[in-house]
């Protein structure tokens, strides 16, 4: 089958990131597959067998015109149409809706954030009316299913797939780090203030251990450095800017935190819980309770109680019997993430769509 996916950009992300696995996976299994993207910027590295289609250029000023534009121009070449296109994120989801129908390709838009999360006119649009014509809407938790299916969109929930492999061997020697993961740029959506603050006390009474956030922003990281210096905690807050080895990093590293405010389905905690790290986060809608079971393979806090955050990062500097146990669940915990059974649960929809 030949398949397209389509997406702004290949900068760092956690919904890029899954694009270019499944895009991976589905090309062993013997498909054809193409990333098509508008923009420029490539942090992963893809598949040799992969098609890269950039369409990048123009001299339309507006990004949505202009990348209609493009899309539109490349599909025009019948040889160029996929059988099936599959679109990442919402603003592209539009784009990706307007000139497949057209061309009458079989469109799968998939959204990675929850409903909740408010976006510009675009974003509204596109979810309230755009969606009824798209082939299928994938969510990424049951949260978001009724929302969609109250508007007459077809839906299924279709969750991330785990990036890295789970560890076969758990190793308890690893560096007193504390760590948190995602865009500084988003740093009200990742919580990364509130966490710097509540983080506070608990630094200061366990001098050995350092916080490590890992991500790229620079507007982020000066907010962000600012606060750190403002509680002079330079010496254990430490900011390392984009990482690519992420994987290295989370072997090594005992516990990971999840402050965010919302989320879709959050990647980085499925990782992290890949590679045996002890994992705390607040309740927040959605994902973190589809994956984490309470004091089972991890911890759930509270939406945004951050006294009751504190006290759980606490118990578990504190307690090393605690962190060896739910690190060892949560490693065995995610196999219903893996990414064959999620390229499985992709085949199933596409033969449902009968495609």
């Amino acid at each position: 089958m030949k398949i397209d996916f389509i997406v702004s950009s290949l900068i760092g992300g956690g919904a890029e990131r899954v694009l270019v696995l499944l895009a991976a996976h589905l090309l062993q299994k013997g498909h054809s597959v193409s990333i098509i993207t508008f923009n420029k910027g490539e942090d992963f590295e893809i598949d040799p067998g992969i098609h890269r289609i950039r369409l990048h250029d123009g001299g339309i000023k507006n990004h949505t015109l202009r990348s209609l534009n493009n899309l539109y121009k490349y599909y025009k070449v019948k040889i160029n149409r996929p059988e099936i296109a599959i679109s990442f994120i919402t603003a592209t989801n539009l784009i990706a809706i307007i000139v497949a129908k057209y061309f009458k390709i079989p469109i799968i838009c998939s959204e990675h954030i929850n409903h909740l999360q408010k976006g510009n006119y675009i974003t509204k649009f596109t979810r309230s009316i755009a969606y009824r014509f798209a082939d299928r809407v994938t969510v990424l938790t049951t949260f978001d299913k009724p929302y969609y299916e109250k508007k007459g969109i077809k839906v299924t929930v279709m969750p991330n797939p785990c990036t890295f492999s789970p560890i076969k061997t758990y190793n308890p020697k690893r560096d007193k780090i504390l760590l948190a993961i995602g865009n500084l740029d988003r740093y009200y959506h990742k919580g990364f203030d509130n966490l710097i603050q509540l983080i506070h006390p608990v630094l200061k009474s366990n001098k050995d251990w350092k916080l490590k956030i890992i991500g790229g922003g620079d507007d982020g990281m000066q907010f962000l450095k600012k606060k750190v210096e403002q509680l002079l905690m330079t010496d254990q807050i430490i900011f390392t800017g984009f990482q690519s080895d992420i994987n290295s990093i989370l072997t090594k590293s005992q516990i990971f935190i999840l402050s965010s405010r919302f989320e879709g389905l959050p990647m980085v905690l499925l990782e992290a819980m890949s590679q045996g790290v002890t994992c705390i986060a607040f309740d927040c809608v959605s994902g973190p309770s589809d994956i984490i079971r309470q004091g089972e393979n991890g911890l759930l806090i509270e939406n945004q109680n951050q006294n009751a955050m504190a006290d759980g990062i606490g118990s578990l500097i504190n307690n090393k019997e605690l962190r060896t146990t739910l690190a060892q669940n949560a490693i065995t915990s995610i196999d219903q993430y893996h990414i064959d059974r999620i390229i499985t649960k992709w085949e199933e929809l596409f033969n449902v769509l009968k495609i």
